[in-house]
């Protein structure tokens, strides 16, 4: 039997690699190029790639590029300039350098282009917070080098994933989705209609993802394209599973527990609140968790506070700590349910992401926020714990980004082999 062709693939601001890594794990894709600017993320993807996926450490440094995306021509061309060699020099290969990520191709087709631009500017809860409402944030405009870069490599399919905010962000009175719309109409496109865009959001939990996250899907294809559009969003939603879907127990409960301790200790000069029955588990050590966090934690899901009005909750915040909000403070995850959406915000505190197991009273760990992602239990985060859980955050669901995959490969190779 004739083994299928791969097809290749570009993922731009590759993150920790959530979609790499659902695109490699469908079997179908080779990844020529992963780019990303923020390090933490660049060592990880490397790890990754190295550990999991049999590249030498050199190949890796090649194919994973710590560059700011902006840049568009130094990117794809090379010769870097005085400023960026001393941004990034260290960090990358001398002939990504010297010949840019053309250089890298070096003349292979590229099949498809995969990314998705940060969300924080299209997020409804980032414009809700932010004084300016996020109008005056430069990533509202990062798609557009997503763009320059579909235009110089010219792949037959790309895909573009953002949050559903994307869909009423407005920067400058003008919405962004006609501005995306326009920018790929002009370098000969196709993409669905400002106006179709709320009938492409997808929630990870319909794809074996132990979680609810909303996400728009742009999938895009040339004008002159042998491809259909609807074909794929068809191949994606013949792959949905509404049924059986899988629950936070599903995800993390074969997990060893974390019990507190009776009284905090230091080791190596950090606060320790919790132990655990396994310790061989990567990365599966909780924050620091106080004695009154540890109570409140206990008593929230004890008493299923989850469930009560949102003046009760705010009420019981002030009760416990004697400060003011008008937000909701706590939540517990639940056994058997999904997950709500994993957030970048972790890096901060967890107090939105409490472990459903009222005796170990803390929030979850970085292992746990990955398993709720869908990234394999070997899969290693490298960074400070603030940046692990931030880049855990803004990854894509590794299960959803496999069945994009699937879906993207099945049509182009029973295209492909329609026109033979």
């Amino acid at each position: 039997m004739k083994k299928e062709k791969k097809l290749t693939f570009i993922d731009l601001f590759a993150g920790c690699g959530g979609l790499s890594e659902g695109f490699l794990q469908t079997k179908k894709f080779n990844a020529i190029a992963h780019i990303e600017w923020e390090l933490p993320m660049v060592n990880t993807l490397r790890d990754r790639l190295v550990s999991h996926w049999g590249h030498t450490d050199e190949e890796a440094k090649k194919r994973v590029i710590h560059f700011d995306i902006q840049n568009t021509e130094e990117l794809l061309e090379g010769n870097w300039s005085e400023n960026s060699q001393h941004l990034y020099n260290v960090f990358n290969d001398n002939k990504i350098i010297k010949n840019g990520l053309n250089g890298l191709i070096n003349n292979k087709k590229i099949d498809v282009i995969i990314g998705g631009p940060p969300c924080q500017a299209y997020s409804i809860h980032g414009r809700a917070t932010d004084r300016g409402s996020m109008q005056n944030d430069y990533r509202n405009y990062l798609f557009e080098s997503f763009v320059k870069i579909v235009d110089k490599v010219r792949p037959e399919v790309f895909v573009f994933e953002n949050v559903p905010g994307i869909l009423s962000a407005k920067p400058g009175g003008v919405k962004i989705t006609e501005r995306i719309y326009e920018a790929f109409c002009k370098i000969g496109y196709i993409i669905p209609e400002p106006s179709e865009l709320s009938n492409v959001v997808f929630d990870a939990s319909d794809f074996n993802v132990p979680q609810k996250r909303k996400r728009v899907l742009i999938i895009g294809i040339k004008k002159e394209s042998k491809y259909c559009l609807d074909d794929f969003y068809q191949s994606i939603l013949k792959n949905q599973d509404k049924k059986n879907k899988k629950t936070v127990r599903d995800a993390i409960g074969f997990l060893p527990r974390i019990l507190p301790l009776k009284k905090v200790i230091k080791v190596k000069g950090k606060n320790i609140s919790h132990y655990s029955e396994d310790t061989n588990i990567l990365q599966h050590t909780p924050r620091h968790n106080n004695s009154r966090d540890v109570k409140i934690f206990k008593k929230w899901i004890e008493e299923g506070m989850n469930y009560l009005p949102h003046k009760e909750k705010v009420d019981f915040y002030y009760e416990m700590t004697k400060k003011q909000t008008l937000y909701s403070k706590y939540r517990n995850l639940e056994w058997n349910r999904q997950a709500h959406t994993i957030v970048a915000h972790l890096q901060k505190d967890g107090l939105m992401f409490i472990h459903p197991d009222p005796e170990q009273a803390r929030s979850i760990t970085i292992r746990e926020a990955a398993l709720l992602m869908t990234f394999p239990v070997d899969y290693k985060f490298i960074g400070s714990n603030a940046y692990c859980y931030k880049m855990i955050g803004n990854a894509v669901p590794v299960n959803f980004a496999k069945s994009i995959g699937d879906s993207i490969y099945e049509v182009m190779s029973r295209k492909n082999k329609q026109i033979k």
